[in-house]
């Protein structure tokens, strides 16, 4: 008779340093589908894993009462008064501001927690100097582009941030741009406290009725868009990973990238600064607008080419801009951009309010508290460490398993919200002798890193996808062999969605893909339904064609044409003469000619190019 068995019962201990209590991170509760053994159905109950036990390490607060008593925080950047009142009950706390970094790595060593804004660099440096006593750095506010993650973990250091605070002040500022933008409100007050009466200069555009475009439907996108609503705009909005009902339910349609820029009166950006977005709005994204469309941006300066928007305003193309940010702040005080007639400008405002920076100073004194007691916190950002031994076990499943969820997020279709993500494990091993929490993290990870600003690890993954509405559910295949083998494969499946390659669905309409690893690498063994053989690594051409004779011989010809190197081929196909999919590796992104030359081959019924 088959036993019931839980997939996550008596999970073994994700360690940190010996000075490091941090307990397991969150877990979503699994769900299992029925295993095979020798042909018998072998079902398993969805169970939660247990609480690590915080024995295994030394408390942060015993190691600080053995020194003092006290734990001690140091803040280099002004904090809001209700933050430091709640630090200074719990902790002996040093308010040092404008430090250099010479003065900053000599106080660091002399505390446990330090509290940072946008200012301060915490270099690896500054982790080196702090010799092991820092036990967690507190962003107050969103970023962490001035914190070393890499060296944090490497050390042990839990790194925190305040990301919900400053949610409604950033939409308020960019409903204030954009109001102010289109009653020309910046350029007339100028205008009249210059002894000018300009009436007929300043004419504006009404809201009512326009449409406006939200680029990223995140926490500050979807207020803005509520706000917006109330103004009697209509609302569409792309955010690849945005669930369809979540925007439905404020009455807003998700569309595709081009088709929210194509149709736009007013685009207001709420991206993250990510190597996928830098520079997304540019000279071609411009060229693709509509006319006297009027831009907002209170996100990141460095989605937008600045240079090309300039040209945008000149040519009439883009009628007005507000910013709140730039690619370098503060900006030359001879930017063009900056001193332009059509654009408006404020010194990165999105956060400055009274409530904001309040909550600012609450949210991150509660975090560095609770880290400081041992707890975890929940807008942790890197990962505690992972004994040696699992790490060695687990690395190149590990590295599978990010870039299968990489590659499967980029074959979703815009508009199409992704809910619900399938991990499917076939393995021999006893699924109580197998942590798949690292696992599911780095198919997260994968998912949600590219297309967001979040940092992705095993501390945080279950709760970045519970809030951004991503349900992830894990099913076990038990195989027959050697349970010396972690895992024969891993597929990873999005349901519900519209694939940009039809190719990549399967039997049932989900978009699925398979990795195994081969000789210590990650290889793709499966898209769709289709058996390929390819090397995860570089960038990825895959084509869906009729099987015939010469297909791989036109289309290595025109890599080969476009100086592209070829790092490996594999076809699979469903049988001789029918459909068939090609994979194709390249060190480099290929130009757009070579990819439509790919296109246009006879018998190449559709492309799309992966990055990996």
């Amino acid at each position: 008779m088959a036993l019931a068995t839980p997939l996550c019962n008596r999970l073994p201990a994700v360690a940190a340093p010996a000075r490091a209590p941090y307990p397991a991170g969150p877990s979503l509760t699994t769900h299992h589908a029925p295993s095979l053994r020798r042909g018998r159905l072998r079902s398993s109950l969805a169970a939660s894993p247990s609480p690590e036990p915080r024995s295994r390490s030394r408390s942060l607060t015993a190691a600080a009462s053995a020194a003092g008593g006290r734990p001690t925080v140091l803040v280099t950047e002004k904090l809001g008064p209700a933050g430091l009142d709640l630090l200074r009950a719990f902790a002996n706390v040093d308010c040092s501001y404008e430090l250099t970094a010479e003065e900053l790595r000599a106080k660091v060593s002399l505390v446990d927690a330090l509290v940072v804004r946008s200012g301060t660099r915490v270099t690896r440096e500054v982790f080196e100097a702090a010799r092991g006593r820092l036990r967690v750095v507190g962003r107050a506010g969103v970023g962490i582009d001035n914190v070393d993650l890499q060296a944090a973990t490497e050390v042990g250091c839990l790194v925190v941030n305040a990301p919900t605070a400053n949610t409604v002040a950033a939409a308020e500022h960019a409903i204030a741009l954009l109001t102010a933008m289109a009653r020309n409100v910046a350029q007339a007050d100028a205008s009249l406290k210059a002894g000018k009466w300009q009436r007929s200069k300043y004419v504006g555009v009404t809201l009512v009725g326009k449409t406006l475009a939200v680029m990223g439907f995140g926490k500050v996108g979807s207020e803005v868009a509520r706000r917006a609503k109330g103004l009697g705009m209509d609302i569409i909005a792309h955010d690849p990973y945005a669930p369809v009902d979540r925007a439905r339910t404020i009455g807003v349609d998700l569309v595709s990238f081009d088709e929210a820029i194509s149709t736009a009166d007013f685009i207001s950006l709420h991206m993250p600064l990510t190597p996928s977005t830098a520079k997304l709005f540019n000279d071609e994204t411009f060229a693709k607008m509509k006319k006297g469309v009027r831009i907002i941006n209170v996100a990141r300066g460095g989605v937008v080419d600045e240079e090309a928007l300039l040209r945008a305003l000149d040519d009439g193309t883009v009628a007005q801009a507000a910013l709140d940010v730039f690619i370098e702040e503060p900006p030359p005080r001879d930017s063009k951009l900056v001193q332009h007639e059509n654009v408006t400008v404020t010194p990165h405002l999105g956060a400055s309010t009274t409530e904001a920076q309040e909550g600012v100073a609450v949210e991150i004194a509660e975090a560095v508290i609770g880290a400081l007691r041992g707890d975890l916190a929940a807008t942790a950002v890197n990962a505690p460490m992972v004994p040696a031994e699992v790490l060695s076990e687990l690395s190149p499943y590990v590295v599978l398993a990010e870039k299968l969820g990489r590659l499967v997020v980029q074959l979703v279709a815009g508009g199409s919200g992704v809910k619900v993500v399938k991990v499917v494990y076939s393995s021999a091993r006893d699924p109580d002798d197998l942590d798949t929490r690292i696992l599911r993290a780095m198919v997260t990870k994968g998912i949600i890193e590219p297309i967001s600003s979040a940092f992705v690890n095993i501390v945080n993954a279950d709760y970045v996808a519970k809030q951004r509405g991503l349900r992830i559910v894990e099913e076990r295949i038990l195989l027959d062999g050697s349970p010396e083998i972690p895992l024969e494969s891993i597929q990873v499946h999005l349901t519900n969605v519209e694939s940009k390659f039809a190719g990549a669905l399967s039997d049932v309409g989900d978009i699925t893909v398979e990795g195994k690893v081969k000789d210590g690498s990650p290889h793709l063994t499966l898209v769709g339904s289709f058996n390929v053989d390819v090397s995860l690594e570089g960038n990825l051409i895959l084509c869906r064609q009729v099987d015939q004779p010469g297909i791989i011989g036109k289309v290595g010809s025109i890599l080969g044409k476009m100086n592209m190197n070829v790092s490996f081929m594999s076809v699979g196909r469903t049988a001789p003469g029918k459909q068939a999919i090609m994979a194709i590796g390249v060190d480099e992104a290929p130009e757009k000619e070579a990819l439509k030359l790919i296109g246009d081959t006879p018998a190449v019924e559709e492309f799309v190019f992966l990055k990996l």
